[in-house]
């Protein structure tokens, strides 16, 4: 599992970055989902990794 918080805004992004923020349920600077390891969401994860900051989470 990893925890991810959005640390920067995605407001001057292009779209396709926008959709990756969205699509991995984050909406608020500040704001934390935890998320399961898979290809899929640690690709997502990759493409915005200056935008959040990410952590292992036991679970």
């Amino acid at each position: 599992m990893i925890k991810v918080t959005l640390i920067k805004s995605a407001s001057n992004e292009v779209k396709s970055v926008k959709a990756t923020v969205e699509a991995l349920g984050l909406r608020k600077i500040g704001q934390s989902k935890v998320l399961q390891s898979t290809p899929a969401n640690l690709g997502q994860i990759k493409k915005i990794s200056y935008l959040v900051k990410t952590e292992e989470v036991e679970g």
